[in-house]
Formats: structure tokens, C-alpha cells, sequence
């Protein structure tokens, strides 16, 4: 089904570090459909969120502003009903647009431009997660804590794994509904799962795609607490990453089953882009494949995210459009922020300085 402007599909990860993807250098996790995406595709190799967590890094892309521009700063910052995102942008230049699974929106608005949800977020929308910048003694009891390293391994089922499927299947059936409506309306459609995000568990299918003693060990070891900068120590204290040993065992497990579960979105992408084959519509679909910000999973003994370090601020950012872009590796620097402006201008087929005015990221089309 072809359109006058192309149809916009941006898969979206939670938690995924560029550098545990074999298309960004990694030499042992398996991503057979997403790897073959990126041959195809535009690689930016140098990508990174401009904040290393959930919510600001979202409402920063979605924006194209910077977090301080837009007062994210944390899990419980409200997003303004009246911030222009990409998807209302894409909505005014005559898309349908649509939004399946995460986005962790802070707020009554649980829409945010896109006409329609097709499931329900994973996280609240209150304001419960309000750190306390001022009191560092105390830490809150929500914050992630080392029991995902010390517990990581195997599970049957998860809140996340039946979320993920939810959204896959939603997504699928949309994907169905949109090729054989026969409407020449354009969709953007982003499907945002939270995989791989923690507790590091992941069901016997996808654990088995690794053995055990070839999971490697993070390339820089713990850095003694003395030794740490600021920031760093405020999450180790946040964090509780003293309460428990980082043993080469649970290091181990908690790195089998990150991969384990970039495998099972490496699935998930898969069955959408068989959709889009089956239907018709993959030849005039442009596919964005991102994630809001990484994980440090070990690297100098830290976890999560909520740093600037290279395993938790650097993303994937992928573009696949063959017809239209040719494969290759971009080296020059870019971000989240960027995504905006180039949405937009693909759109518009056009550069639009009334856009470009309002925003702090730039449109990658030059680099495209």
C-alpha cells in the first residue's frame, strides 16, 4: 500500500545500551532480525539520550527539547498537556498516529498527540516516584535496589514479559487493520516495549540462546568507592549497591539474562516486521529503531542507569528505509532530541524553519 508521504514505524526499547548490540560491535548477543534491519539501514553510531532515564529522555524526544528546557528531571515530572510532540506534528501534517505500550507519561494526558493507545502504560502516571535531592541519608524504598542482580536468572512469566506480549499482539493486529482499511492516510506508529529493562529475568526460550561460560564479564571492573565521582556515589548509596557482593556469578546471570531479553525483543521486532511483509506495507514504511537510554550493567560495578557513562547515556538509533537511504555508518555525534525535526521534515518533504526555530535538535536527513 503506497501513500504520497511514507508511513513512520519506530520500535522502541527500554533500557537497551548501544554496545550490547552485535550491529554497534557486540560479539555475543544474537539479534538475527534487527541485525539484518541495520545492514540494511542507516547505524548511527554515535547516538545517546539526553537524559539517562525513562521519563525525561521520553519527553525530550517526543519534544525535541532538552530536559531543561521542559522541566524533566526525574520518574515523577510532569508532562505538560500543552508541549508539542512529535505527534502532533505528524497528526497536523495529515498522519494517523498511534502509540502501543510504554511511554511513561507523568499526567492526565496519557495521549500526548496520538489519536489513539492501544494498551495501557506499565508505570503510573502520579507522581510517586519524587526524589529527595536535599536529604541523601535517605534512601527511598522505591528506588531500584541490587536485588535484580542477586535474584537474576530464569522466570516463567513477568509483569513484563505479559506486557511485551500485549503489546506485540496489538501492535500486529493494528499493523493488520491498517493494510487492509485501504485508507491512503499515512500512519506513525510507535510500539515501545520494556524490554530490556529490569529485574534481569527472562523465560528457559531465550536464556538457552547462551551458554553460560561465554557470557563476557564487564570490560571495566568495580571502581572503589573512594575513588568514584559524586554523582556516581549518590547512586551507589540511591541504588544500594553495597548491600550485596557483586560475585562474578550474579555479574554473569544478570548479563545472560540481559541478553536473553534482547533476544526476545530482537523476537518481537521480528514479528512486526513480518507483518509489514505480509501486508505490503514494508516497502514504503520507514522503521526507526531506538531506545530511551542504556544500561550500565556492571560496568565499573554500576547498574541501571542514571548516568553519563557510555553503557547507560548511549542508545541505537537506526533508520531502514533501503529505497530511500543507503545503508552505511554515520559517526558524526546525535541524540534523542534529534528525532523530532527529522520526522518532520521527512514528512513535510521539506525543511520547515517554523519547526526548526522551536526545538534544540536538528534534523538528521543531511546525514541521512
Amino acid at each position: 500500500m503506497r501513500t504520497e508521504h511514507p508511513n513512520i514505524l519506530c520500535i522502541m526499547a527500554d533500557q537497551l545500551t548501544a554496545p550490547a548490540l552485535p550491529f554497534y560491535g557486540h560479539p555475543i548477543v544474537k539479534t538475527p532480525h534487527l541485525s539484518a534491519l541495520a545492514e540494511e539501514g542507516v547505524i548511527f553510531e554515535n547516538a545517546y539520550c539526553n537524559s539517562p532515564l525513562c521519563a525525561p529522555s521520553r519527553f525530550s524526544m517526543l519534544t525535541g527539547k532538552l530536559p531543561s528546557r521542559i522541566g524533566a528531571y526525574d520518574n515523577a515530572a510532569y508532562f505538560p498537556a500543552d508541549l508539542p510532540t512529535v505527534a502532533h506534528y505528524l497528526r497536523d501534517l495529515g498522519y494517523h498516529t498511534c502509540l502501543a505500550g510504554k511511554m511513561h507519561f507523568v499526567g492526565p494526558d496519557q495521549l500526548h498527540g496520538f489519536e489513539e493507545r492501544l494498551t495501557t502504560d506499565i508505570y503510573p502516571s502520579d507522581f510517586g516516584w519524587t526524589p529527595d535531592w536535599e536529604n541523601f541519608a535517605e534512601r527511598p524504598t522505591w528506588y531500584h535496589d541490587m536485588i535484580s542482580v542477586v535474584q537474576a536468572g530464569l522466570c516463567e512469566t513477568s509483569n513484563q514479559l505479559d506486557f511485551d506480549e500485549e503489546v506485540a499482539f496489538h501492535s500486529q493486529r493494528k499493523l493488520y487493520d491498517l493494510a487492509r482499511g485501504g485508507d491512503k492516510q499515512p500512519f506513525f506508529m510507535t510500539v515501545s516495549f520494556t524490554h530490556p529493562h529490569d529485574p534481569f529475568a527472562i523465560s528457559q526460550n531465550f536464556w538457552n540462546r547462551y551458554k553460560p561460560k561465554d557470557i563476557d564479564m564487564p570490560a571495566v571492573p568495580p571502581i572503589p568507592y573512594d575513588q568514584l565521582d559524586p554523582h556516581s556515589r549518590r547512586l551507589y548509596h540511591v541504588c544500594a549497591l553495597g548491600d550485596y557482593a557483586q560475585t562474578e556469578k550474579r555479574v554473569r546471570n544478570a548479563r545472560h539474562a540481559y541478553y536473553g531479553m534482547i533476544s526476545y525483543i530482537d523476537d518481537k521486532a521480528g514479528q512486526l516486521l513480518q507483518v509489514l511483509d505480509s501486508t505490503g506495507l514494508r516497502d514504503n514504511t520507514i522503521i526507526v529503531f531506538i531506545s530511551d537510554h542504556g544500561e550500565m550493567l556492571g560496568e565499573r560495578g554500576l547498574w541501571y542507569k542514571m548516568s553519563f557513562y557510555e553503557w547507560s547515556a548511549r542508545v541505537p538509533i537506526v533508520f531502514h528505509a533501503p529505497g530511500r537511504f543507503a545503508p552505511r555508518q554515520v559517526h558524526q555525534p546525535v541524540s534523542l532530541v534529534d528525532l523530532l525535526p527529522t520526522l518532520t521534515e521527512i514528512a513535510l518533504n521539506e525543511k520547515s524553519p517554523t519547526y526548526s526555530d522551536m526545538l534544540d535538535g536538528q534534523s538528521l536527513l543531511p546525514l541521512l
